[in-house]
């Protein structure tokens, strides 16, 4: 391959990569705009515009890329000359790691049946650590000096949200009191105590995030300050020092927040230290950068195989009738396969399960759906899959497997945070833990009701619970959006033909929902179903289901809480 031919194409991928940047960019800075506007719907559409910028601009420069390399576009040894080129090109920018997983997505598109293989892309190069310095353009810095009351002063001076607050007095107040009582009351101000915020605030759905630490007793105590716009002024909504709290607003159930990160490295390192219990690949995907999250999800697959030995397995629970789904027992994952055939009575296409899985990674999570990362080609070693596990992929995902010598091959799946089955939870749970679960598996459907999103199917078995208990609706197959369905009461059979007729009476179309069914099959345990339909009745109730679709019909953008309601300054403020 001629080198003129290599640099020409690399300084290419490099453009297309600042071109995407350049977009990624202008996206993210609409989001203070409209949190200042109030516009929540066109908060909503630039977040889905900004996901979707990824691919939009992929598929067209790879098309460009193949015009150039012309026959040379699918032999391998010509992307080594390229990788290298522009390895030279990427070198010291800010984001280089985001460049180079930019150049592995151009790769796997035009060598699209190649597995990964790093002598033309980039496996395990980027930063091997992340530091933040205490003299970044990235933090504000607050003397202990100063005091608490002119820290917090300063802090929501610093912080220009577009409009006048609610009550700032108020505001002031609310975080003075709330930092003696949680912070002073235990702690003693040092000389070297020192407060630091990350200029860069986050937005996501209504609300506008301050991240924070303190160091004090010799160690950085993070902090959140979630900010809220309601039609009479902005507000400071309440303040978190608690890291459970802190890992569910960056949870994987979580849409990305919109955040200037000039240099993605330093912010995710301030996020590390505040919330430590954060893979990196997480943080990356909490701030938008979900490609390279996947690299990065990609990298520590390959360490925790090296350092290992336990073999991959079917995944404990009911076998789907749409999905084989496997584990490994010492790695916090599951692998998803879409089935060669559904067992009836699914009877939808593979594309239509790809269509469901996309519609999520475009929509708002709530916290109560999982993010998923979608994988090609991807080469698991053969003598790490157990002897059952390989059975059963013969058996239900056959055209999606190929095996080598020494590689299981799987052509496409899904990668998902593992959870506890919500099923297999309630089976030997305490009756009070189960009653706790069941009333959050009512919320989270209803939440996600909200979001106008039907799960489809309810099941049990199709909900899991995070580390934290917290109910999580994972399995997508019969997603559907809340506004299409029709939610009926179920008529009621009068003559002697009808009470006794085999089969329903009435017609039902394919959208039609009759939620009074929901009682018989939602909680099997009986200790426990009947303190969930009490606590949750609303859900049985075909009108409440139609008063959120007029909701959703007026326009009504519902925010969802990452943190509990009752920890709220002003839980009666309306935003």
């Amino acid at each position: 391959m001629p080198q003129t031919l290599a640099i020409s194409l690399a300084e290419k991928i490099l453009q297309g990569f600042k071109t995407y940047m350049g977009f990624f960019d202008s996206y993210t800075k609409l989001a203070p705009v409209y949190f200042k506007e109030r516009n929540w719907t066109a908060t909503q559409l630039n977040h889905r515009q900004r996901l979707r910028l990824y691919k939009d601009l992929l598929f067209p420069l790879a098309d460009e890329c193949r015009v150039i390399l012309k026959n040379h576009a699918t032999e391998p040894s010509s992307w080594v000359y390229v990788k290298n080129h522009y390895s030279k090109l990427i070198s010291g920018m800010y984001n280089v790691e985001l460049a180079e997983t930019f150049f592995n997505s151009i790769v796997r598109k035009i060598l699209p049946k190649t597995i990964v293989n790093e002598e033309f892309m980039f496996i395990l190069e980027g930063f091997d650590e992340i530091e933040i310095t205490e003299n970044s353009e990235l933090i504000r810095t607050y003397p202990a000096s100063w005091g608490v009351e002119k820290i917090i002063r300063q802090i929501l001076s610093d912080y220009d949200l577009g409009a006048k607050y609610l009550d700032l007095e108020q505001d002031v107040n609310f975080l003075v009191e709330s930092v003696k009582e949680v912070i002073l009351s235990r702690y003693k101000i040092a000389p070297d105590t020192t407060t630091q915020l990350l200029i860069p605030v986050f937005y996501r759905n209504k609300a506008a995030y301050l991240i924070g630490r303190t160091y004090l007793g010799h160690k950085w105590m993070p902090f959140i300050i979630p900010i809220m716009h309601s039609q009479n002024g902005i507000f400071v909504d309440t303040l978190i020092f608690d890291p459970n709290i802190m890992g569910n607003i960056f949870s994987f159930t979580r849409s990305y927040f919109m955040v200037e990160a000039k240099i993605p490295s330093q912010v995710v390192a301030f996020l590390s230290s505040v919330i430590p219990h954060k893979k990196i690949h997480e943080l990356y995907n909490a701030i938008g950068f979900n490609k390279h999250g996947k690299t990065l999800l990609y990298r520590d697959l390959i360490l925790h195989l090296n350092s290992h030995k336990d073999q991959f397995v079917i995944a404990p629970g009911i076998k789907g009738m749409v999905m084989t789904v496997f584990t490994l027992p010492s790695l916090n994952l599951v692998f998803k396969m879409i089935k060669d055939h559904f067992e009836p009575p699914k009877s939808m296409t593979r594309q239509e399960v790809r269509d469901k899985y996309k519609l999520v990674s475009l929509h708002d999570r709530v916290g109560r759906m999982a993010d998923t990362h979608e994988f090609e080609y991807l080469a698991l070693p053969l003598d790490r899959i157990s002897p059952e596990l390989l059975q059963e992929l013969k058996n239900t995902v056959n055209s999606l497997i190929q095996i080598t010598e020494n590689q299981l091959i799987i052509k496409h799946l899904y990668t998902e945070r593992k959870m506890v089955p919500l099923n297999l939870f309630l089976e030997y749970c305490s009756q009070e833990e189960g009653i706790q679960a069941a009333y959050d598996y009512g919320r989270a459907i209803l939440q996600l009701a909200q979001a106008n999103i039907f799960p489809g199917d309810m099941m049990t078995k199709n909900f899991g619970l995070t580390r934290q208990k917290r109910i999580i609706f994972y399995d997508y197959d019969e997603i559907e959006f809340l506004n299409e369905m029709n939610f009926r009461h179920k008529p009621v059979a009068e003559t002697y033909e009808q009470i006794y007729a085999p089969e329903p009476w009435y017609s039902i179309a394919k959208n039609d929902v009759f939620p009074i069914d929901f009682k018989r099959w939602m909680i099997g345990r009986s200790d426990i179903k009947e303190e969930f339909i009490n606590y949750h009745a609303e859900l049985f109730n075909p009108d409440y289901w139609k008063e959120i679709q007029e909701k959703i019909a007026n326009g009504e953008f519902i925010h969802a809480f990452p943190y509990p309601e009752e920890i709220r300054f002003r839980p009666e403020q309306k935003i």
